[in-house]
């Protein structure tokens, strides 16, 4: 059993050796190696071989981004309103010494600095811009930040305010006043329709009057036309007539015909006289036919001229 003893303390110390002096940095990590209590270098990822007995990994961090959470806390706007507000920060380890030695808990510390300046930010403006103001207000905070952890190896990539809460009685009167501006809006509209309404409806009516006094318009433009027309037409019909009436009476026979047809139609009235009514008024000479047939030819004569003249006389 003595013999056993040494082997196995041997054994037991190699594999003490090779656990301190072998070591496997994982992907996107860093480890920071002290030699003898003071910093000596920054182990990347891959395989390493370190110092027994001298060297000692001090302080392991992690390459990627990390998302931490900004506890709620109360801001108090410009206006005096009091708010909670919570959020939440993403930051990135990109120098691990710095990290290690510049400060004791970056990640505790970058909390702090993030309230104070969510506070101070939110102090600066009305209650009703804190909720259209996020943006900005997310740009100033990871700007501030970034300048403070500069020194500490660590990048401040985004903040995101996640809520912000007012009172309840304040939650009451934005409710009311958002249904103001609601039904302020609905009655705007309402009235607007209306309006707009009315003003088609006189300007239908208006179109409507214009096209009925241009219709008026253009039909009696069109009856006077047809009247001229008409009574052009008969004007002519009448002068043909009357010409045709001439040139018969001047062609051989027409004087006789012309007084045939004087004497019948002389004879036809005057036999209508007594039947149109009670009272008749007689010419003096109403026995004399020929007297009245040789008057109506005198006119006839003195009208077609002389050869008309010279007819009767024959």
């Amino acid at each position: 059993m003595e013999a056993l003893i040494v082997p196995i303390a041997l054994l037991v110390l190699a594999v003490i050796v090779v656990i301190r002096t072998a070591v496997v940095v994982p992907q996107q990590e860093a480890y920071v190696v002290e030699r003898l209590g003071k910093y000596h270098q920054t182990l990347q990822a891959g395989f390493h071989i370190l110092v027994p007995f001298v060297d000692s990994i001090t302080y392991r961090h992690t390459l990627k981004e990390i998302a931490i959470d900004v506890p709620e806390q109360i801001c108090i706007t410009r206006d005096n309103v009091q708010v909670h507000v919570d959020g939440i920060l993403y930051i990135q380890v990109l120098d691990p010494a710095r990290a290690s030695y510049g400060i004791s808990n970056y990640q505790f510390a970058i909390v702090q600095l993030a309230q104070t300046t969510l506070r101070s930010e939110i102090g600066k403006i009305e209650l009703d811009r804190t909720f259209e103001e996020r943006s900005r207000i997310n740009f100033l905070v990871v700007s501030e930040l970034d300048k403070a952890t500069e020194p500490w190896g660590v990048k401040v990539l985004r903040y995101e305010i996640r809520n912000i809460t007012p009172p309840h009685d304040v939650l009451q009167a934005m409710e009311k006043q958002m249904r103001a501006e609601r039904e302020k809006r609905a009655v705007i509209l309402s009235s607007e329709g209306q309006r707009d309404a009315v003003i088609n409806a006189a300007e239908g009516d208006k179109q409507q009057v214009i096209k009925a006094s241009e219709a008026t318009r253009q039909k009696q433009v069109n009856e006077a036309e047809g009247q001229a027309a008409a009574i052009l037409a008969i004007a002519t019909a009448t002068a043909e007539g009357i010409r045709q009436v001439a040139a018969a009476i001047q062609a051989q026979g027409g004087a006789e015909a012309v007084q045939l047809r004087v004497a019948e139609q002389y004879i036809t009235e005057f036999g209508k006289l007594a039947q149109t009514g009670n009272t008749l008024i007689v010419p003096a000479s109403i026995s004399d036919v020929g007297g009245m047939i040789a008057s109506a030819m005198s006119v006839i004569q003195k009208t077609s001229g002389g050869n008309g003249g010279t007819a009767a006389r024959g």
